[in-house]
């Protein structure tokens, strides 16, 4: 507290009994009422999350459970769609899309051949039934004790599903759950976090559940990070949400709303470079690939989402570097081996010689000329550019090469997230609660966050 509480003992009152809160660190009078700092330790992951953190992630634990209990978007075991909603309609998805969204999602997981998966927030259990038949052991996790409860009530050999978060993959729980069903000290070949990344909170979580997934899989094996919302094309959505919803507003008013929504955002979008700079921390050899979403429907879940494939102590060296001076995209060389860059996006581009990702991966899927398998991707650094991989791993690159696009960027402006937004929300709720008990005939002030903390700098 400062002098100023001298010549205002009411506002010395106020600040004194903040301060006695264990979640707050620091307390001051703003120009509209008073502004806190929240306790360090309440926002921590390690070595348990702290008090915010956990209100953060126990806030989707019962989203999911009534989504999951409602059980509104079950079609049968395998396609439990409940949840999956349009952000410019409100509508459900349409089933046909998701059954697309599935199996490309799935093809991808089995082009890497794994056959013991943990899989860190598996749902409704979507891909464990796409999976399983393929696999010798899986075993799945989710905050959701709704789905925990329904998965693990379907008894399969070689299949386990645990109630835990993200950065619980280390836990007791899991770890015996990998032993029944793996053996003894053999790892999971892959690590899969499919459509979980945006309930995550800020870039603290998002580093530990990487670098332990990193951590935890068999040398050869693959972390893969799927469906993820890009930090790179959230003003585009929000734009694209806003016009979508009224057609008719003038643009400026659609660009006010935008700014407003990307701003009260309540999901984690990440940049894949910074997926990248936090995998070159784990201390192991990782290569990756960014792949674009090849889904014909043009939804959000085609236009601004991502799979990235992290392979971890690969075998085959990867290139050195992405290219830095993209090749002229010619149509005519789809077929040829290598990598193409520099292809424009018709989703997010309407240059004229811009194209699709899924036109891209017919024109893969209909070649004939014996180079294997290739994979539509996605420029690193230019999330409106696509590349051509053939075969695909011609597109893996060293981890250090992706991270290198983001040099001098400050990590946070690779990231979106959700936590200050929470907290900023949440925090002030609990604290005039507690102005009440600690002194009922006072009037409540307003409380805001320090703008450090609100802007996601800790």
């Amino acid at each position: 507290m400062t002098d100023e509480t001298t010549f205002d003992p009411l506002l010395g009152a106020l600040l004194g009994a903040l301060l006695t809160h264990p979640w707050v660190d620091g307390a001051r009078r703003g120009p509209d009422g008073i502004v806190v700092t929240p306790a360090p330790e309440t926002l921590a992951v390690r070595p348990v999350p702290g008090a915010l953190l956990r209100e953060f992630l126990e806030h989707w634990s019962d989203v999911y459970d009534w989504v999951y209990e409602s059980a509104e978007g079950r079609h049968s075991a395998g396609l439990d769609l409940s949840g999956w909603r349009a952000s410019d309609t409100g509508l459900p998805l349409p089933t046909a899309h998701m059954t697309d969204w599935l199996r490309r999602t799935t093809d991808l997981v089995l082009s890497c051949h794994p056959v013991r998966v943990l899989e860190l927030g598996c749902g409704s259990g979507l891909l464990l039934h796409a999976l399983r038949d393929h696999l010798t052991a899986y075993v799945g996790t989710d905050v959701s004790a709704a789905a925990v409860e329904r998965l693990s009530a379907v008894r399969t050999p070689g299949t386990a599903v645990v109630l835990a978060a993200a950065h619980e993959a280390r836990s007791e729980q899991v770890t015996h759950a990998l032993t029944q069903t793996m053996g003894r000290g053999v790892r999971p070949d892959c690590v899969l976090l499919n459509s979980v990344t945006q309930c995550f909170p800020d870039l603290g979580y998002l580093r530990a559940v990487l670098l332990d997934a990193i951590d935890l899989v068999a040398p050869g094996g693959t972390v893969i990070v799927g469906d993820v919302r890009h930090a790179g094309l959230l003003t585009h959505y929000c734009r694209w949400v806003e016009r979508a919803k009224e057609p008719s507003a003038a643009p400026e008013e659609v660009e006010r709303r935008a700014v407003r929504r990307a701003a009260l955002e309540e999901e984690m979008l990440i940049d894949p470079r910074l997926i990248a700079r936090i995998a070159t921390e784990a201390g192991r050899r990782v290569s990756l690939a960014v792949h674009a979403r090849t889904m014909a429907q043009d939804t959000e879940l085609t236009r601004y989402r991502y799979d990235l494939v992290l392979h971890v102590d690969p075998a085959e060296s990867p290139s050195a570097t992405w290219p830095l001076s993209p090749h002229a995209p010619d149509r005519g060389l789809l077929g040829t081996q290598g990598l193409q860059t520099g292809i424009r996006n018709a989703l997010l581009d309407d240059a004229a010689d811009a194209i699709t990702p899924h036109a891209l991966a017919e024109s893969l899927a209909n070649r004939a000329d014996g180079i294997g398998p290739g994979a539509v991707l996605l420029d690193p650094a230019d999330p409106a550019r696509l590349a051509v991989a053939l075969p695909a791993s011609a597109g893996r690159v060293a981890a250090e090469s992706v991270a290198a696009l983001a040099d001098g960027a400050d990590p946070r402006s690779l990231i979106h997230e959700p936590l200050p937004v929470f907290v900023a929300r949440r925090l002030p709720e609990v604290l005039h609660d507690h102005l009440r008990s600690a002194l009922p005939s006072a009037r409540l002030p307003q409380i805001s966050l320090e703008t450090e903390v609100t802007a996601g700098v800790r």
